[in-house]
């Protein structure tokens, strides 16, 4: 790799860093997976064979980063779908807290969750606490939020496998 292209996608990212964050924000509505994005966009520019062939190299690094975007909400959505919500052997899985043994000691793990968990949307962080914490049922949780015992379990199923995600990349 030349040093003029590690120098020319470097000043492309001190310039554009903060407004690529935002933009890649916006559309996948975590910060944790726009840093994420924003990283993958840094190094798909480096891996550009011939940058003097990009005419408008900002247009670029933002076309890079929609595209990833939009990979990034294909993939989500592929794994939101993949769990039936419904069928009794996920809901036995989902209903069991995964071990994130290793390193980590408990402080450290339960700060990260707490972090983790604060990435979820409300209504989904609700639904967390008000089962594990308060030990609702799902009738119970879903008449305190207004929703569907169907949502209940998707929001349970989607914040499980969010920190089943995010707490594995510790291990």
């Amino acid at each position: 790799m030349t040093e003029s292209k590690k120098t020319l996608v470097g000043k492309l990212f001190a310039e554009h860093g903060g407004a690529l964050h935002s933009f890649l924000y916006r559309r996948v509505r975590r910060h944790p997976d726009a840093a994420d994005l924003a990283q993958e966009v840094y190094v798909r520019m480096l891996r550009v064979p011939d940058m003097t062939a990009i005419r408008n190299p900002e247009a670029y690094l933002y076309t890079v980063a929609s595209n990833l975007a939009k990979e990034h909400a294909r993939q989500e959505l592929k794994a939101g779908a993949a769990l039936d919500v419904d069928d009794a052997v996920i809901q036995e899985q989902l209903a069991e807290l995964p071990a994130f043994g290793g390193q980590l000691d408990t402080e450290q793990r339960i700060r990260r969750l707490r972090e983790v968990l604060r990435q979820l949307p409300a209504k989904c962080q609700a639904a967390v606490m008000l089962q594990y914490w308060d030990g609702l049922s799902y009738e119970e949780i879903a008449q305190r939020l207004g929703i569907s015992t169907h949502m209940v379990k998707k929001y349970l199923s989607q914040a499980l496998v969010h920190c089943r995600r995010r707490m594995a990349r510790l291990g």
